[in-house]
């Protein structure tokens, strides 16, 4: 996945964190591997207002492996300067105990081999149909 010679757009959106949930979710794939394969050694990820480093995102991890069941991204605008990019999208998600859709509203950058270096989010929880 290059940001180079792939714009990004909703579909590059969609792709890269439906490729980077199925890696974290995969019980063979180290979680450092799976950080270090999506985002850069240096990434900052804050989601509302909580700031997650490498370590952090690392840690992170394992409850989702343990909680999430399945999932899906569905995203409604994406616009994007270069590397930089404004998206928003709904995460659907089973986990053990219920259906959750998450509204999230995200402002970042990937580099030009396709991971991520920095975010900013903020989200809300919707009503379940």
């Amino acid at each position: 996945m290059t940001v180079s010679s792939t714009p990004v757009t909703a579909q590059f959106i969609t792709d890269f964190f439906t490729a980077y949930t199925a890696a974290a979710l995969d019980p063979d794939l180290p979680a450092e591997e799976v950080i270090d394969r999506f985002h850069t050694p240096d990434i900052v990820q804050v989601s509302d207002g909580i700031t997650l480093d490498r370590d952090r995102l690392v840690a992170h991890i394992r409850p989702v492996r343990k909680n999430l069941r399945d999932y899906r991204f569905e995203v409604h605008e994406a616009l994007a300067d270069g590397p930089r990019f404004a998206v928003r999208m709904t995460i659907h998600a089973q986990m053990r105990k219920e259906a959750i859709d998450t509204e999230v509203f995200m402002f970042g950058e990937f580099t030009p081999d396709g991971r991520l270096r920095r975010a900013n989010g903020h989200s809300r929880t919707l009503p379940t149909a």
